[in-house]
């Protein structure tokens, strides 16, 4: 039988379907990325990726093989050169395009990590607020416990205690009053008096939307790990609305119009509260599904003309409409398109538009390109967007300051607690934030504000100084400049999201800090009257102002660790320290000083196992500094 006839045995068509659809996406993946390399993160190019990788591998491992296995004694040197420079060229292709895939997306990068046009500690705009410019940034370790087992968002990784009391402290901070009752009604009035209503606060029967973040939700099953809205935090605001408000909870409505509310908070709220309501962009499962109210367009400020399919007439939904109030819940993560994704672009999920775009109302409404702060973001077709320059129109203001969005908004809240690089990437450990204080922790963090822009500002911050959020690049605070002076923007756009002829004012004040050290802006410094960012401990109930990071807790090391770990921390001068080891369950266990320290750097080793040989058991612990009224903590974990 000759070679011919053996082949349909040997090899039977179906063996050939992966070569030839490896090949087929080998080709197709470099044709479209050695041209432009920025395509290598689009959607159809991370598809074709790993086929064209694996295809290489078997290719290599075919031909090594083969040629090593059955004919090595065969070859001659010069073949031996030839198949040994085309499993190097193969191996190249593959590192090629793992590097291509790699989760850093800096190997074609157009910018360098984002540095501000305005210098440290120059505000812009006029501040909002109770307390002007203030921004409350509550910080407790306890609230997260996520080690990669089960689900991010259930308690046993998020402590519900825990992160109702550090609500309690930031809303109570930010009016400065002592109880939550007072706050809020603080914040009704202050919200009611700046708006010409009078001294009066909440009415009965006034209703409350609260926009959440669902944009990685599909359904209204589990999420699994993907990022949105911490239930836990959902149901401290809505507990405190209801109990210390006085807000009745059928007043009381969650929503994203753009993406559907997940089981788990769903489930979270209405076992406790049945009759608060969640508008989504499906409805059903006790979901209301959002409608547009046709009396109330949102008038963008430039004609969208970029987008394909966009440019189409936009509308507010109802449960914003009829509201007399707005809490803005956004989260704390980056964005591959905007750089950051906070208050602002939070409401990308607000608006209503019909158009060729099924099922996108931002792409209908053509947003997209205009808030694109960098040249490396393209995923093909419909993506291909290029950077927006400083001093040009973007929606984002539009959005800040329309009456029944920005200016309906009496608090403006982000969630912290955990994080994600951009807003499609699912949860995983990877995404701990390495600058101080976090050190290799997650941010276990909540922000509020009664003022927009100032929040915004300080939450671009936060984001720019930590080194795994790589999308934050470009001109990412044009927006921030834009709305700090709508009343007389560098764009010189006209900003009049209602179409009536009236100019916006300035929206809040907008800074950037001195330093991600100190994070102190012009207000903690006594040099201008821009922002004010509150540091709360919420663990131990003493705010720090702007107080320099010379005085705090530098981490620990090992961490985790197995008997023996070092606790850092600093002083800005000699004086009385205490420094206690508590367990989980806030039992201090050991004080490893209660004494006098020199300034500078100081290190104190704790050895878990005690003086008669008992050991600590696995678990979290916390470092507890106090000294002069000021207090710190740091979480450190023991995995024997």
């Amino acid at each position: 039988m000759t070679t011919c006839e053996k082949s349909p045995r040997h090899f039977p068509p179906k063996r050939w379907i992966f070569p030839i659809g490896g090949l087929a996406a080998l080709i197709w993946f470099l044709v479209r990325v050695i041209p432009k390399p920025g395509r290598a993160v689009y959607p159809c190019q991370r598809i074709a990726a790993p086929m064209a990788s694996g295809f290489l591998v078997w290719l290599a491992g075919l031909f090594a093989s083969t040629a090593f296995s059955r004919h090595a004694r065969r070859l001659s040197p010069g073949t031996n050169k030839r198949l040994a420079v085309l499993i190097s060229f193969a191996a190249a292709l593959t590192w090629g395009i793992v590097l291509l895939q790699s989760p850093s997306r800096r190997l074609f990068a157009d910018e360098a990590p984002f540095v501000p046009s305005d210098p440290p500690n120059h505000p812009m705009g006029t501040p909002a607020g109770i307390h002007p410019g203030r921004v409350v940034w509550v910080h407790d370790p306890g609230a997260t416990a996520w080690s990669g087992t089960g689900y991010w968002w259930e308690d046993s990784n998020i402590d519900p205690a825990v992160v109702e009391r550090m609500f309690s402290d930031g809303l109570r901070s930010v009016t400065g009053k002592t109880g939550d009752a007072g706050a809020w009604d603080a914040l009704f009035r202050h919200f009611n008096q700046a708006r010409g209503k009078g001294d009066i606060g909440h009415q009965n029967g006034e209703k409350i939307a609260v926009k959440l973040n669902l944009n990685q939700v599909n359904d209204h099953g589990s999420p699994r790990n993907r990022h949105f809205t911490s239930p836990q935090l959902v149901l401290a605001l809505l507990r405190s609305l209801v109990r210390n408000a006085g807000v009745s909870e059928g007043d009381i409505t969650f929503y994203d119009v753009s993406r559907p509310v997940p089981r788990p908070l769903f489930d979270e709220c209405r076992a406790e509260f049945p009759n608060v309501h969640f508008v989504d962009s499906s409805g059903g499962d006790g979901r209301e599904k959002a409608q547009s109210d046709n009396a109330v367009r949102m008038h963008w400020s430039q004609p969208l003309t970029l987008e394909p399919g966009g440019g189409n007439t936009t509308f507010l939904p109802t449960c914003v409409t009829q509201a007399a109030y707005l809490i803005n819940l956004a989260s704390l993560r980056g964005h591959n398109l905007a750089g950051v994704t906070l208050g602002a672009k939070n409401h990308f999920g607000t608006f209503l538009a019909d158009g060729p775009n099924t099922g996108s109302s931002p792409m209908n409404a053509g947003v997209h390109p205009y808030v694109c702060v960098h040249d490396d973001f393209h995923f093909g077709g419909h993506w291909d967007f290029q950077k927006r320059a400083m001093g040009t129109y973007t929606p984002l203001a539009d959005l800040m300051g329309h009456r029944d969005l920005g200016n309906k908004t009496f608090l403006f809240l982000v969630d912290g607690l955990y994080a994600t690089p951009d807003q499609s990437t699912e949860m995983n450990q990877n995404f701990k934030w390495k600058m101080a204080p976090f050190l290799t922790d997650w941010p276990s963090s909540l922000f509020l504000s009664q003022d927009g822009v100032a929040i915004e500002s300080v939450g671009l911050d936060f984001l720019r100084s930590e080194p795994t959020l790589t999308w934050v690049r470009g001109n990412v605070d044009n927006y921030l400049h834009e709305a700090s002076q709508a009343g007389a923007p560098p764009s010189g756009i006209f900003y009049d999201p209602e179409g009536d002829g009236t100019r916006l004012a300035s929206l809040g004040v907008h800074e950037h800090w001195n330093n991600p050290t100190d994070k102190a802006y012009t207000r903690n410094l006594g040099t201008g009257e821009g922002i004010e960012l509150v540091k709360l401990d919420s663990a131990s109930g003493l705010e720090r102002r702007g107080q320099p990071s010379s005085f705090g807790m530098m981490g620990n090391y090992p961490n985790p660790f197995n008997g023996f770990t070092t606790v850092v921390f600093n002083l800005e001068k000699s004086g009385k320290v205490r420094l206690c080891i508590f367990n989980s369950r806030g039992r201090n266990i050991i004080v490893l000083k209660n004494g006098h320290c020199p300034s500078g750097r100081n290190e104190l080793i704790w050895n878990s196992r005690n003086d008669d040989g008992a050991e600590a058991p696995s678990g979290l612990y916390w470092a507890r500094l106090e000294t002069e009224g000021r207090t710190e903590i740091h979480k450190m974990v023991l995995a024997r």
